[in-house]
C-alpha cells in the first residue's frame, strides 16, 4: 500500500483531527506578539504539526539574558532583532511551513495600525503590557479574531482565550454510539423479526447480536407492561432475568453482552439538555445570509428532529463491536448505516433550502460538513467567552476573585498579583525586581530599589482589591509579592516550555474546532505543580 509523504509525517496526527483538521492548521496564519521563551515554545508545538505560516512580531534586539532562556537563540544571535532570530530557527524545525517576521515595535503597531492584525486566524500575545492587550483584545473581538493572552513570571503560568463565540461539532467524545434501542426504526425492528430464537441451532443462537437479544426481551416486556420500559432497579433487575431466561448455556458471551447493556435499553433516547440550549439561541433562530456553516446546519438540524426525526437528532449510525456471525454483524451495520444516510439527507435537503433562501450557494457547505455534523449532533457545543473588556473594566468578577482568595491552594492569586505587575510595566516600563532582595527575617542587605519595587507592587495589588471591592487583604499575598519580585520579569525555559505545550494544545483545538477548548482562564503554579481554570 503506497502511502504519501505527507500522510506518513502526520501520520499519528491525522489519527488525532483526521484530514480536515489537519487541512485547518495547514490553511491557519498564527501571529505570535513578542518573541519571548513562552512564544517560542509555542510556535514550536504549532510548527511542528504544520500550520500554514507564522509571523513573529517583536522589534526588540536580542540580549544575553535572551539566549540563556530559550533554544531558539544562540550567542551569535545577540545584537539581532528578536523576531528575526528566532523565526530563522523556527523555520528549520518543518520545511512545509512559512515563516515571516515583522520587526516593529507591536505596542506602536497596536496603537498606529491594528487592521495589520486582521490578516490572521489566531493572534498569540506574550508579555503585552495592559493597555495596548485591551485595544488590540477589543479590535480582535469585533473581527471574531481568537486571542490567546500568555504570560510567564518566575515560576507561574498564565493564559487566557479571548473569542466571542466558538463552535464544535467534533468535540471526540468517548462514546458515539446511539442503538435507538427504546425507540427501534421501522428497519431495524424487521430485521429482529427475522430471528426466530427457537428454532435456531447452538452455534447460531450464541451468535445473535446483543442489540437483537436486548430488542426482542423488550418487546415482550412492553407487551406485558403497556409499552412501558424497565424504569425502577427492581424492574431491571427483573428485565435481566427474562433476558437470562432465553440463554442456553452460560458460554454465551452474546447474552453477557446483551445483560451488560441492559442499562442502554432501558434509558430513553432524547436530545441531550446542552444541544436544547444549543437550539435556543438566537443565531439558530434567526438565519441570515452572514450566518456560519455551523448555525444553518444546527438549524436544519433542529428542524429535522421536530418533523422527520420525530423528536429525536440524526441517527450517528456507529455499530460497536460485539459477538455475533459476520453476516448478521455486517447486515446490522448496514441498517443502521442506512437509516443514518437517510437522516443525514433529510437534514441536508433542509440545509439547502436554508441556503437558498438567503442567497447562498447550496454547494457553499459540503456534504461531508453536514454528514460530520448529523454524526455528532448529539455533542456539538458553543463557548461563549468572557471579553477582556467585560473582565478588566465592564463586569468583573469580584465576588468569586475575593472568595478565591480566601482559598490558600487557590491559583487565583496568581492572576492578582499577574495583573498588579501589568499595572506596575505600564508606569515604569519594566517589571518589578529585586536581585538582592532575600525571603529570610535575617536578610542583611535589601537594596532600596528592590523594597521599592516591593512596596509599590503591593500598592497596585491594593488597587486592584480596592477595584474589586475585596476588603479584606489575605496575608499570603505578601509572600507571592515576594515571589514575583525576585522573579524579575524573567522567563524560565522549563515553565516556558511547559506553557507552551499547554498553550499550543488549545490553539489547535481552536484553529480544527475539534475536541473541547478550556473557558477561558489557566494559571499554573510551577512550585506546586498545580493548574486552575477560571471563567473571568
Amino acid at each position: 500500500m503506497n502511502v504519501d509523504k505527507k500522510t506518513q509525517k502526520y501520520d499519528r496526527q491525522l489519527r488525532l483531527w483526521h484530514a480536515n483538521g489537519q487541512t485547518a492548521l495547514e490553511t491557519a496564519k498564527v501571529c505570535l506578539i513578542n518573541g519571548t521563551a513562552t512564544g517560542c515554545e509555542i510556535l514550536k508545538d504549532l510548527v511542528l504539526p504544520g500550520i500554514g505560516s507564522f509571523t513573529v512580531v517583536d522589534n526588540k534586539i536580542v540580549e544575553g539574558s535572551d539566549v540563556g532562556n530559550t533554544f531558539f537563540l544562540v550567542s551569535d544571535s545577540i545584537g539581532m532583532n528578536r523576531a528575526q532570530a528566532v523565526t530563522e530557527f523556527l523555520q528549520e524545525l518543518n520545511e512545509d511551513v512559512k515563516g515571516f517576521h515583522f520587526s516593529e515595535d507591536p505596542i506602536a503597531l497596536i496603537e498606529n495600525q491594528p487592521e495589520y492584525f486582521l490578516q490572521f486566524s489566531i493572534v498569540i500575545t506574550t508579555n503585552l503590557p495592559e493597555k495596548s492587550l485591551l485595544k488590540l483584545a477589543d479590535i480582535l473581538w469585533n473581527a471574531k479574531i481568537p486571542l490567546v493572552i500568555v504570560c510567564t513570571v518566575g515560576f507561574i503560568g498564565y493564559f487566557r482565550i479571548a473569542l466571542p463565540e466558538h463552535t464544535i461539532v467534533e468535540a471526540h467524545p468517548e462514546n458515539i454510539i446511539d442503538l435507538r434501542l427504546d425507540v427501534p426504526f421501522p428497519a431495524l425492528e424487521q430485521y429482529v423479526k427475522t430471528f426466530n430464537f427457537g428454532a435456531l441451532g447452538s452455534m447460531d443462537h450464541a451468535h445473535i447480536p446483543y442489540v437483537v437479544i436486548l430488542l426482542k426481551y423488550l418487546e415482550q416486556w412492553k407487551r406485558d407492561h403497556d409499552s412501558k420500559l424497565p424504569s425502577t432497579s427492581a424492574e431491571r433487575n427483573e428485565f435481566k432475568k427474562l433476558i437470562q431466561s432465553g440463554r442456553r448455556n452460560v458460554e454465551e458471551e452474546n447474552f453477557d453482552e446483551a445483560l451488560a447493556s441492559v442499562w442502554k435499553a432501558c434509558t430513553s433516547t432524547k436530545i441531550p439538555r446542552q444541544v436544547e440550549e444549543i437550539f435556543k439561541i438566537s443565531s439558530c433562530e434567526n438565519i441570515t445570509a452572514e450566518s456560519s456553516n455551523f448555525w444553518i446546519i444546527a438549524r436544519a438540524v433542529r428542524d429535522f428532529a421536530a418533523n422527520e426525526g420525530l423528536g429525536l437528532l440524526p441517527l450517528a449510525g456507529n455499530v460497536p463491536d460485539m459477538k455475533a456471525d459476520t453476516p448478521n454483524y455486517v447486515a446490522m451495520q448496514n441498517i443502521y448505516r442506512q437509516k443514518a444516510k437517510e437522516d443525514a439527507s433529510a437534514v441536508r435537503a433542509r440545509v439547502h433550502n436554508i441556503l437558498n433562501s438567503i442567497g447562498r450557494s447550496t454547494d457553499s457547505i459540503s456534504d461531508d460538513e453536514i454528514d460530520s455534523f448529523c454524526k455528532n449532533a448529539s455533542f456539538i457545543q458553543v463557548i461563549r467567552y468572557r471579553s477582556l473588556q467585560e473582565e478588566y473594566i465592564t463586569e468583573p468578577k469580584n465576588a468569586d476573585i475575593g472568595r478565591w482568595l480566601q482559598d490558600l491552594q487557590e491559583n487565583i492569586v496568581h492572576y492578582v498579583l499577574i495583573r498588579a505587575m501589568n499595572r506596575f510595566y505600564e508606569s515604569y516600563n519594566r517589571y518589578p525586581d529585586a536581585a538582592t532582595f532575600f525571603l529570610e527575617d535575617d536578610a542583611e542587605e535589601v537594596s532600596e530599589e528592590a523594597s521599592n519595587d516591593f512596596n509599590t507592587l503591593k500598592a497596585y495589588v491594593n488597587i486592584l482589591l480596592r477595584e474589586w471591592k475585596i476588603t479584606s487583604y489575605p496575608e499570603h499575598l505578601d509572600n507571592h509579592i515576594h515571589e514575583i519580585c525576585r522573579a524579575g520579569g524573567s522567563e524560565l525555559a522549563n515553565i516556558a516550555s511547559l506553557l507552551g505545550g499547554m498553550v499550543s494544545q488549545e490553539v489547535i483545538k481552536l484553529i480544527t474546532k475539534q475536541y473541547i477548548p478550556m473557558n477561558n482562564t489557566v494559571i499554573f503554579d510551577g512550585v506546586r505543580s498545580t493548574s486552575s481554570s477560571y471563567i473571568l
